[in-house]
């Protein structure tokens, strides 16, 4: 990777009427980096994605690509973007559609045709090219919506949730082709609420919530940061518990979630100590449904920075 960040957001702060949609976010991201933005509904990864596109203006703070704001004209054709929605013409051919798109990017006609023409190639849809984009299926759709992103061999290219609806044999069609363009040098920044998708995509995670990054890096390293030794606890209370009860979970390092009854903590000293937690727990009121033990992983990261359980 590049020594230099390619991107660099600092103190990136939005707001809409009263609701702060960006708080304050501080990002760095690399050619040959798939960063994945990860979060909860409303955490403010697509605001960012936009903020990054030059669609949503900041109120204060500042984005540098390749050491200019996004709205410069030249760091336009530096970056490439993918939204959520398709964004292709369903009655004309791949093809056709490539090609307007391409000239919308701001190639010439000469640069245009063999831009397409690798674009299909390297998406795997060369052998689909006259066919209308309404035929096709929805991963292949998907693919041609990220191959007009990159058109014109941007050096970023933002994604927004770019496996949204998609089947799983889809979805691993579409991680193969962001894969690629990772592999060819291109930086990646990608939306998305699906850990599972993270964990195979990601070489940094970049995890949201409130408008704000609250961590920023690899998998294991976040894992190693937040948990070190300890193993993750799953707490499934029977009923809410009360005002006294909440205040010892939070005192024995058990954090609450979006789910009443659920509580995340932390297990120290080995699977030996689970009983003395246990009777603990009873001893202060605690009606247990489950208390389980499982390794630490982006699920028990993803809790502990959010309070939300993924998918919840």
């Amino acid at each position: 990777m590049a020594s230099e960040p390619l991107l660099v957001v600092r103190g990136a702060l939005r707001r809409f009427a009263e609701r702060a949609a960006l708080s304050g976010v501080d990002l760095t991201a690399r050619k040959g980096e798939l960063l994945v933005l990860l979060g909860p509904n409303g955490a403010g990864k697509s605001t960012l994605l936009h903020a990054l596109a030059g669609r949503v203006r900041l109120d204060a703070g500042s984005i540098r690509i390749g050491g200019s704001p996004p709205d410069d004209r030249a760091v336009r054709r530096r970056v490439g973007f993918v939204p959520q929605s398709i964004a292709l013409w369903g009655n004309l051919p791949v093809r056709t559609n490539l090609e307007i798109l391409g000239r919308l990017a701001g190639l010439s006609a000469r640069e245009v045709r063999p831009a397409v023409a690798e674009a299909l190639t390297w998406s795997g849809l060369a052998d689909r090219a006259s066919e209308p984009v309404a035929t096709l299926s929805g991963g292949m759709q998907r693919r041609i919506n990220i191959a007009a992103g990159t058109l014109h061999r941007p050096d970023l290219l933002l994604l927004d949730e770019p496996t949204v609806g998609l089947d799983p044999v889809a979805r691993q069609s579409v991680h193969q082709v962001l894969r690629g363009l990772r592999d060819r040098g291109m930086g990646l920044i990608l939306t998305t609420h699906d850990l599972v998708e993270a964990e195979a995509l990601a070489d940094r995670v970049a995890i949201m919530a409130a408008g704000a990054v609250r961590a920023t890096d690899s998998i294991p390293i976040l894992v190693g940061r937040l948990f070190g030794s300890d193993q993750e606890v799953l707490l499934m209370l029977a009923a809410e518990p009360a005002p006294d009860l909440r205040d010892f979970l939070r005192t024995s390092l058990f954090s609450p979630t979006n789910q009443e009854r659920l509580w995340v903590g932390r297990l120290r000293g080995g699977l030996e100590q689970l009983p003395g937690l246990r009777a603990a727990l009873i001893d202060a009121g605690a009606d247990i449904d489950e208390l389980r033990v499982r390794q630490p992983g982006l699920n028990g990261v993803f809790v502990e920075l959010t309070g939300q359980v993924p998918g919840a």
